[in-house]
């Protein structure tokens, strides 16, 4: 049994924009990974290439994400982009047992899931009218498995990441699921790749948190995300900053 090879490491780079320092974490996967993503450039399901997580300043209301992280990326390959105000050369990366998974953690902004309709998110203003510029507060998870999955184990290993994510932000005492604009991207083996895994060459069926490759991606990504929460806190308790109180939704229950 040959042991796991693992996706690449991030490159960091950086330019400057709007008169701001910013940074980028590209990965290059290269031919032979499939990819699940919620990312604009590049989301769904398919070969990709790259993933790119592209650091823009707090407060970003471009109408052209598109656009602008087509700008940012390699060209001529398909691949994935996402972008985050958070500092993104402050990464998180974590293994477990041939999975590696990288977070870049920001935290200013709690957001549960299930809000009331009525209550507005701080981070989203900017795109919507509200005006003013949040401080960072994006959690963006990209994995990379060495073993080929159906696409039905991908939306499972997509549920895997983001249940891990929670848990780890429940065990710090954020009070939230997230952030309203986190990101994620799982990469695995193309089938039709040589074989680099611990795994028979067949396609894994399920990417639950008991399976096999799941229980790897939730570790890994748990503690990722630990890791970035706990040094986003001490960053931010630096500049005197922390995470906004999040409203007592439990109490405003729609069901009847």
């Amino acid at each position: 049994m040959r042991p796991a090879a693992m996706g690449p490491r991030p490159v960091l780079s950086r330019r400057t924009e709007d008169g701001e320092p910013l940074g980028a974490l590209l990965w290059e996967f290269g031919p032979g990974w499939r990819m699940i993503s919620s990312a604009m450039l590049g989301g769904g399901i398919g070969p990709r290439e790259w993933v790119l997580n592209a650091q823009v300043v707090a407060g970003y209301a471009r109408m052209d994400p598109v656009e602008h992280l087509t700008g940012l990326a390699p060209p001529g390959t398909p691949g994935v982009g996402m972008m985050t105000a958070a500092h993104v050369e402050r990464y998180a990366l974590c293994e477990d047992g041939g999975v590696r998974a990288v977070a870049t953690v920001g935290l200013r902004v709690p957001t549960w899931a299930a809000a009331p309709a009525d209550v507005p998110d701080l981070e989203l203003a900017p795109m919507v009218g509200g005006g003013g510029a949040p401080a960072p507060g994006t959690i963006n998870i990209v994995v990379a498995v060495p073993a080929p999955m159906t696409d039905a184990a991908l939306v499972n290993a997509v549920m895997t990441v983001t249940e891990a994510k929670t848990q780890a932000l429940a065990e710090v005492g954020f009070p939230g699921t997230g952030t309203a604009s986190d990101a994620v991207c799982v990469g695995v083996r193309d089938p039709g790749a040589p074989a680099r895994h611990d795994s028979p060459g067949a396609e894994e069926l399920f990417g639950g948190p008991r399976s096999h490759w799941g229980a790897r991606v939730a570790r890994a990504v748990h503690a990722a995300v630990r890791r970035g929460a706990a040094d986003w806190a001490a960053f931010a308790a630096r500049d005197g900053v922390g995470w906004d109180a999040a409203p007592p939704f439990l109490s405003r229950s729609s069901e009847t």
